[in-house]
């Protein structure tokens, strides 16, 4: 069995990102990849410019405290104003241009209007409340990297230098389907002996959350001639092909004797808990991932692998999540032969609290947890030990 560190190792030297690509609307581009690198051809802000409503003025004008100095012109963002007259001050809103002459800003709060005067209860600082010119882009810069998954913080960048449409990388298709004949459409009645399919929803919402476009082929047979046929549908239409069960070695697993016949297995099985079985393949020009069939393992090991794998196919520079040092609040005295990952969740103190059954059928506890301990093989916790923690916030988008 491979570790761990060797599939994820193995899967992203595999990976082939897109090349294809097209231009979209800034408005559509949430969850796409850059193609491209962004370079801005604009300075912002592209004059200095006012970061309060208050007054402009000269700190020279202002030696002492409770100085009257009168308001010479109104700057409203949008507009320009003219020179300071010394000896004067600038009515002025927040993102207004600074006038030239002026080299402070004092906020409205510590100033006093009097008629057609302002009293300055306060003494201006050089420089103070004025953003100036490039001082967040300078023309010419490269604001966003190829391969840059794009937030709202970047969509509104790019819009901010004026980028009307952005370069992205087409779309992964991605095909899923289901094996096992115990498994049930939600909202069909239950014989005895059968179960909902949770794990079609667990990756559908998997695959949309990373911006993949899901091709969702259902619940197939378990037979080998049905797993066949699923599976070529599948690598035809797909870039990636994602399976749900049937890759242990029981009599009615059929998934990896079908990839074995239409391609090739390349990685069979991981020293992990939960999620041992796990398939990675090629069938034609297709990538292959057959997932567990218990559902904390196909919905831990889609997290730790899968997720990686896909964003480099898609294109995305940066793919690997992060670990924290964070204290457990439980004890741990089953050291494992296997790694493990732990459904943990903060609590109020700062320091994690556990699951109390770890069991790969328990879904709730991947529901209630923010995130997984990654327990070294062999390892034991007491309470305050500081523990490797993977929040989900880096695992489920």
């Amino acid at each position: 069995m491979l570790s761990a560190d060797q599939l994820l190792d193995a899967l992203l030297e595999r990976a082939r990102a897109v090349t294809a690509n097209k231009t979209v609307p800034v408005t559509d581009a949430l969850g796409r990849v850059l193609a491209a690198p962004l370079t801005s051809a604009l300075t912002v802000p592209p004059l200095d410019n006012s970061a309060m409503d208050g007054y402009a003025v000269r700190v020279a004008d202002v030696a002492v405290a409770g100085v009257r100095l009168p308001v010479s012109q109104r700057i409203l963002a949008g507009t320009v104003g003219t020179p300071l007259v010394p000896g004067t001050a600038a009515r002025i809103f927040t993102g207004a241009p600074v006038p030239p002459g002026a080299d402070a800003v004092l906020m409205q709060e510590y100033c006093g209007l009097e008629g057609d005067e302002v009293v300055i209860h306060a003494l201006p600082r050089p420089g103070e409340n004025i953003r100036r010119a490039g001082e967040d882009i300078q023309a010419g810069a490269q604001i966003l990297a190829a391969g840059t998954r794009l937030g709202a913080a970047e969509m509104g960048l790019a819009a901010s230098v004026g980028l009307a449409e952005l370069p992205v990388f087409k779309k992964l298709k991605v095909a899923c389907f289901f094996t096992g004949d115990e498994l049930v459409t939600p909202g069909a009645p239950l014989a005895p002996g059968q179960i909902y399919n949770s794990n079609r929803y667990t990756l559908t919402g998997l695959v949309n959350g990373l911006g993949c476009e899901l091709i969702d082929l259902g619940i197939v047979p378990d037979t080998l001639e049905a797993t066949e046929a699923a599976l070529a549908q599948a690598a035809g239409l797909a870039d990636v092909v994602i399976t749900s069960g049937g890759v242990s070695v029981g009599e009615a697993d059929y998934v990896k004797a079908a990839v074995d016949k239409l391609g090739r297995v390349e990685m069979w099985k991981v020293a992990m808990k939960p999620g041992k079985p796990l398939v990675y393949g090629r069938v034609g020009e297709a990538d292959f991932i057959g997932l567990p069939g218990n559902p904390v393992s196909a919905f831990v090991t889609f997290c730790l692998f899968v997720r990686p794998f896909l964003l480099k196919r898609m294109g995305v520079a940066n793919v690997l999540y992060r670990a924290f040092a964070v204290q457990a609040d439980f004890a741990w005295k089953k050291p494992g032969v296997r790694r493990e990952f732990l459904r943990t969740r903060l609590q109020p103190n700062g320091k994690l609290g556990l699951f109390p059954n770890q069991s790969s059928g328990v879904l709730t506890s991947c529901a209630w947890a923010d995130g997984l301990v990654d327990l070294e093989i062999g390892q034991t916790i007491q309470p305050g030990d500081w523990l490797r923690f993977i929040p989900f916030s880096e695992l489920l988008s």
